[in-house]
């Protein structure tokens, strides 16, 4: 018993200090269909929306977010994944919105 009494706190303190591993998890936002953001099978579609907002937004080198546009864009592109489910995500954005003109 008292042996037990020794190995727990020092096992707290040996293994206290070890740092905890955590899962690093990384998305290609360009392999992404429109079923996989419809369906919350990567992540809430709305933390893509606004990735491909900014990344649309950085290729025009528009710094400005327009919250409003951006809520009524990422409902056109879910009506049209609903539609299209085998698209790629970053299709159907070009399609919908037809970021290289705005």
């Amino acid at each position: 018993m008292t042996k037990l009494v020794l190995i727990a706190p020092i096992s707290i303190l040996i293994l206290g200090p070890v740092a905890k591993v955590q899962a690093q998890v990384t998305i290609d936002v360009a392999k992404i269909t429109c079923d996989q953001y419809t369906s919350f099978k990567i992540t809430d579609p709305e933390n893509i929306a606004i990735w491909l907002n900014g990344f649309y937004n950085g290729k025009r080198d528009k710094t400005v977010v327009d919250t409003q546009g951006l809520k009524d864009d990422a409902k056109k592109v879910w009506d049209y994944c609903i539609r299209n489910p085998k698209i790629p995500i970053m299709s159907a954005v070009e399609s919908v919105l037809k970021p290289a003109s705005r």
